[in-house]
């Protein structure tokens, strides 16, 4: 089965996924990166290059790589007409220039390859008109489209689309890089945030919950290691909270050394919420948490609570109250940051880990391949 891959992948994490695939018995995967990525907390370089078992070709794009909608590549062909691919997997969003650029690429060389296309989205936003007739064109040539949560399922079901929706994320968690820690940590008892410093990621939340605490006489430690505008605002709010003494600032890290840290926590929380255009789309820093064998806890926002189950904690959106109730619960029994810990590390094995993700996607390939 000949395999053309187009993502925006960009480290080394996202690859082993590929890296998985590419070594199955009978597969030949050929990928395509963008050449260039971009944004407020990354910027690569990337050559084309060969592995034992897959070949990755960068590709320069037009408009930031960074955007999912309105950026495309600069190809014409992506190598389609030498490669002759029985499916072409662009993980790419269907109200995209770059799926309908590849659904187009398709229909004129590759007819009979398979088409399978990728959704994070998981709210109902109005969409302009020419973004609609995109969307229309790339419903139709779509022979499948894996959904990272049940709410991208549901939308794809309320446009018409009728044709097979696995739910498979597109990027879990690296267990080669993120591994469970040895050892119980001592005290002080830390809780981690680790993202984008933005008011929808619910921070100023966590920082109340902290001073709730304290002020019930439970002193814990707070580490926020990420980047964002909301970085001065949070700070102030810091110190008129008197927590300076209890909260570490860290500006964002590579992932490698994002593992490293993630095993100095007892616990990592993500209360994000809703906005009128976005909610959690999966939570990926969920994930990496309880692959090193964190406790977490989460909003009851978007994908959290699908992606949590019963391997961690959840709160009402929004709800102070609530939140200081989990930290205060983990803070008071070791059993259960244990039970949970147990828990989490299971959850990513049986169903997140980026060797998962890679059987579960050529296991759907084999169903749908011609």
């Amino acid at each position: 089965m000949r395999i053309l891959f187009i993502a925006r992948y960009r480290d080394p994490s996202m690859v082993r996924k590929l890296n998985h695939m590419a070594q199955m018995e009978g597969i030949t995967l050929r990928a395509v990166f963008p050449a260039t990525w971009k944004d407020d907390l990354l910027h690569i370089e990337q050559r084309t290059a060969s592995w034992e078992h897959l070949h990755a070709v960068m590709v320069p794009m037009i408009g930031p790589p960074s955007d999912p909608h309105r950026a495309f590549y600069r190809s014409l062909t992506f190598g389609t007409r030498a490669f002759r691919p029985d499916i072409i997997h662009a993980e790419e969003e269907p109200d995209s220039l770059a799926a309908l650029q590849i659904a187009t690429v398709r229909n004129w060389l590759a007819p009979r390859a398979k088409l399978l296309l990728h959704t994070w989205q998981n709210l109902a936003r109005p969409l302009t008109a020419p973004v609609r007739w995109v969307q229309q064109q790339t419903l139709r040539a779509a022979d499948a489209i894996f959904c990272a949560n049940e709410e991208a399922i549901a939308l794809l079901h309320r446009v018409g689309y009728t044709r097979p929706t696995p739910l498979i994320p597109a990027v879990g968690v690296d267990t080669d890089m993120f591994l469970p820690r040895a050892a119980p940590l001592p005290p002080p008892f830390t809780i981690g945030y680790v993202g984008r410093l933005v008011p929808e990621k619910g921070i100023d939340l966590l920082l109340d919950a902290l001073a709730r605490l304290r002020d019930g006489g439970s002193i814990v430690h707070l580490h926020l290691l990420g980047s964002g505008p909301l970085e001065s605002t949070l700070r102030a709010q810091t110190a008129q909270l008197r927590l300076e003494n209890q909260v570490r600032f860290t500006a964002a890290l590579p992932l490698a050394e994002i593992a490293s840290q993630m095993a100095t926590l007892h616990t990592l929380v993500l209360p994000s919420h809703a906005t009128p255009v976005w909610k959690e789309q999966l939570g990926r820093v969920l994930l990496e948490a309880m692959a090193v064998g964190v406790p977490v806890i989460g909003a009851h926002s978007g994908a959290i609570p699908e992606v949590i189950g019963e391997a961690g904690l959840l709160f009402a959106e929004n709800d102070v109250v609530a939140l200081a109730a989990c930290i205060q619960r983990l803070l008071d029994s070791p059993a259960l940051c244990a039970d949970l810990s147990t828990r989490g590390l299971q959850r990513v094995r049986d169903h997140y880990s980026q060797r998962v993700l890679a059987a579960r996607t050529l296991a759907f390939y084999h169903e749908i391949a011609p």
